[in-house]
């Protein structure tokens, strides 16, 4: 679930980028098919040593390197010296968008529905369908209950406005997507969303389509504060 902490960690970590040199620092130690010491990384990109060293710890705060310590030599016992501290590129994975957008859960919908038509021969939009309900649902399984829904869908990326009896969201988290495949995209995110509302006992309330220029394709009429059976 996305919080204003979360997006905060996730602009200080592309900004730093910003920087040429963190930048070409980090290009540096991510293009090495080995972790690289602070002497590789300043011979390379042709900074002092002591440059290198404060900008590569910089990106280590940010989580865009990692660390391991290693001696070079191979030697090992007394006299072989300290582990040198080695950079690698991280994991972690940054994605900042403005409006929000959230490709990987279109993305996973589309792959979990292509698999299930692989293994089983399903027709793929049906299996797409079948996959964008489970993903609604596992989606509404962490959430308490319909209270939560408006900061459910707002830690999603879709901008919920309540007018009158429905919610219109604002945002569409799948906008690209939708310019170029509208049918198949508008009809799992209407199933995405009809499973959350579903799974939070939200009885008398549905995912319907509702397109209109500005905002998702997707309006949700009003939730009742009921439980699952």
């Amino acid at each position: 679930m996305t919080t204003d902490d979360d997006l905060a960690a996730r602009i200080a970590g592309v900004s730093v980028l910003a920087d040429p040199v963190r930048r070409a620092l980090y290009r540096f130690v991510a293009a090495s098919d080995e972790p690289v010491s602070r002497d590789q990384a300043a011979a390379g990109t042709a900074l002092p040593r002591h440059t290198a060293r404060f900008h590569l710890d910089r990106l280590v705060e940010e989580g865009l390197l990692d660390t391991e310590y290693r001696r070079l030599s191979g030697r090992r016992g007394p006299g072989a010296g300290r582990p040198a501290k080695l950079y690698r590129r991280s994991a972690r994975e940054l994605d900042v968008s403005v409006p929000e957008r959230r490709y990987d859960t279109a993305g996973q919908i589309l792959a979990d529905g292509v698999a299930r038509a692989a293994d089983d021969g399903t027709p793929v939009l049906t299996a797409v369908a079948a996959a964008a309900t489970e993903a609604g649902r596992r989606l509404a399984a962490g959430t308490p209950g319909p209270d939560d829904l408006l900061a459910l869908l707002t830690a999603h990326g879709y901008e919920p406005r309540v007018e009158g009896g429905s919610v219109v969201l604002a945002n569409c988290p799948f906008h690209a997507l939708v310019r170029e495949h509208p049918a198949l995209v508008c009809g799992l995110n209407v199933r995405y969303l009809d499973a959350v509302l579903d799974g939070l006992g939200c009885s008398d309330a549905a995912a319907v389509l509702d397109p209109a220029p500005g905002r998702c394709c997707v309006r949700l009429t009003s939730c009742a504060d009921r439980r699952p059976e």
